[in-house]
């Protein structure tokens, strides 16, 4: 399927490794001019040589005047901004009662708040173009309980955000979209920590867990984000799919 995607000027942030590395690979794969923005400067060169990008940005999404400056120096590389995908995400603490207030605070930050101000910005370039595509990842754990309190909430809140943004903003040609991925695996402190206590750990919750019987990949949640991008989704508007071989138990 042609997607019309060739020249468009993305944005992806917390690009330099797992989902947002392979959304940054799925738009590039379609000819679009992509820039990923991440805290290390380590792993978005290592991105930058694997993925032949042209434009990094190293930024703290936690500090308003860095996403200020993120926004503002990719419209002057690119001229435009015509994608935005929100996908930089931390995921902290353990029970409620266990987890101080403190770090629900940092998660909504990174989490919500980011992508809000991110969204804002990037919306007014795109409303006075009269088009342009934004995508927040969340998670299935935003649409039911599974993860940790702090990370639900803020996903949970980044869906809500996504059908209130739309709404306001479809009338200017701009749509708001959102992707719940399911368990999605990539290699990461968190996977690898559980593999060393138990190397069957992925295969058993495979099995237990998801239908499909098997982790996703986060090259599939590129194609799906490639996807919503396209004029093929054009009737696609504040939704948030979800993406997870039906490890979601809800039945909408």
């Amino acid at each position: 399927m042609e997607l019309n995607l060739k020249g468009k000027k993305v944005l992806v942030t917390g690009g330099a490794r797992g989902i947002g590395k392979a959304i940054a690979q799925a738009f590039l794969a379609e000819g679009a001019q992509v820039g990923i923005a991440a805290r290390s400067r380590t792993e978005l060169l290592q991105t930058k040589k694997e993925l032949g990008l042209h434009t990094i940005y190293q930024k703290d999404l936690l500090k308003h005047e860095d996403r200020e400056q993120l926004i503002a120096e990719f419209i002057d590389d690119f001229n435009t901004i015509d994608i935005l995908v929100n996908n930089a995400a931390t995921n902290h603490g353990t029970s409620i009662v266990n987890t101080p207030p403190s770090v629900f605070e940092d998660t909504m930050a990174l989490n919500l708040i980011s992508a809000v101000h991110l969204s804002q910005l990037a919306g007014h370039s795109m409303i006075e173009s009269e088009k342009g595509v934004i995508i927040n990842i969340s998670s299935i754990y935003g649409k039911e309980s599974g993860g940790s309190p702090s990370y639900n909430a803020s996903k949970a809140a980044l869906i809500s955000f996504t059908k209130s943004f739309s709404s306001e903003v479809i009338k200017d040609n701009v749509r708001v979209v959102g992707i719940a991925p399911g368990a999605v695996y990539h290699p990461n402190k968190e996977w690898e920590r559980r593999l060393e206590r138990n190397p069957d750990y992925l295969k058993n919750y495979a099995r237990e867990k998801i239908p499909a019987g098997r982790l996703g990949t986060p090259e599939e949640i590129g194609h799906t984000a490639a996807f919503l991008a396209s004029d093929k989704a054009s009737w696609i508007v504040g939704s948030t799919i979800t993406v997870d071989g039906g490890q979601s138990r809800l039945n909408f």
